[in-house]
């Protein structure tokens, strides 16, 4: 039986399917499920984090199509109005699997799991594991060529999965640009402000790389996306115990690094509030497209371009405010484009709140704005800002 033909026979009229995202989304499945989607008729679709286009994924075969997290990969779809972009925290993303979107299909990768008894998820987990709970079937192809041991299990119930197929297709490879000076100032100024042996969350990107790069002690990655860097972090023995994320988010090397490694854990743990704000310091390092002088951040998009979603930030920001000895970190360039980032009203909807961003860092300096009232935190940011035009 094909691919095709299994999903055509899982794939109801009205029903709702959920995609597995990440690195490993299942794309090889992509064309098989629009057309099964198409046959059935009224099928809904659930999206996650797609870091990539995928362009076999036809849109137009679905009644319905949201994403809980409107990563790079939609941003077309998005600002054409094929896809809803759900303004939600990951962190409430299982609560809504259980009720409002719950799915009736789970289409996914999955590998064997290490002791060769049954199957796990591949590169992330992310929600997955709460759609399965909800009451989800699991159509699966099974990944050949991805890491194993990252999803330390259990194995997948045998009664609710149908493997469909396999694959030797590449997973997506995010590469990103390099640090540029701007990034490894800010970096420089972030690492001072990390207590030694604290919880770090960090995220993909050239500002993330900068800040792994310029740590000088030995810290804990607790995170939702790994990026490469932590390959880096680890070899410089700085790196303390296993990470803890939910999405692997690299290329070849960190892939090759993560296998045998039980990294992975389901959005309920990595984003939990109480399990981050306690224990160890934890030390939330973020960025933004631009902050208001109340330090609330924008990661969203400017007028008439997607860029991205809450997804995790203000989850981890919320547990870093409320960490002992812990802090929330904003770090970005003090201008975009030759545009300044401190903007008196955001671009889009606000996605953290300022209350929960302890200090805001640019290559010019540092604003700590805790225990400040409005006034004296926009004259903080003010201040900062105002070092950009006499450099």
């Amino acid at each position: 039986m094909t691919a095709e033909s299994s999903l055509t026979e899982l794939v109801r009229p009205g029903s709702r399917v959920a995609v597995g995202d990440g690195i490993g989304a299942p794309r090889a499945l992509s064309a098989a499920l629009s057309a099964a989607a198409a046959t059935a008729g009224g099928v809904r679709l659930l999206l996650g984090w797609l870091p990539t286009a995928d362009p076999d994924l036809d849109y137009g075969a679905f009644a319905d199509v949201r994403a809980v997290m409107s990563g790079w990969g939609l941003r077309r779809p998005v600002e054409d109005g094929r896809v809803r972009a759900l303004p939600v925290r990951l962190s409430t993303v299982p609560a809504l699997l259980r009720g409002p979107l719950r799915p009736d299909l789970l289409v996914a990768s999955v590998v064997a799991a290490p002791d060769g008894e049954g199957y796990v998820f591949a590169t992330e987990i992310s929600w997955m594991r709460a759609a399965v709970d909800a009451g989800a079937r699991v159509a699966a192809i099974v990944l050949r060529n991805a890491p194993r041991g990252c999803d330390p299990g259990p194995p997948l119930l045998a009664d609710r999965l149908v493997i469909v197929g396999e694959s030797d297709t590449p997973l997506v490879s995010l590469a990103f640009s390099s640090p540029c000076d701007v990034h490894r100032a800010i970096a420089e100024r972030v690492a001072v402000l990390v207590p030694v042996g604290a919880r770090v969350q960090v995220g993909p990107g050239a500002m993330g790389l900068a800040v792994l790069e310029a740590l000088r002690e030995p810290v804990r990655i607790d995170t939702g996306l790994l990026p490469e860097g932590v390959v880096g972090l680890d070899r410089r023995g700085l790196l303390l115990g296993t990470p803890v994320t939910t999405y692997l988010a690299g290329g070849p090397e960190l892939l090759a690094w993560a296998d045998g490694r039980p990294l992975l854990r389901r959005m309920e743990y990595t984003h939990d509030l109480t399990r981050l704000s306690t224990g160890e310091p934890f030390v939330a390092v973020n960025t933004a497209i631009e902050i208001d002088e109340q330090g609330q951040v924008n990661v969203e998009g400017l007028p008439g371009a997607a860029v991205g979603g809450i997804g995790g930030h203000s989850d981890y920001a919320v547990a870093a405010a409320r960490s002992a000895a812990g802090l929330s970190i904003v770090a970005l360039p003090s201008t975009h484009r030759g545009r300044p980032t401190l903007v008196e009203r955001l671009s889009a909807p606000v996605s953290t709140v300022g209350h929960d961003v302890d200090v805001i860092v640019t290559e010019h300096g540092t604003a700590d704005l805790r225990g400040l009232d409005r006034s004296e935190r926009a004259a903080a940011l003010h201040r900062l800002w105002s070092r950009a035009s006499v450099t």
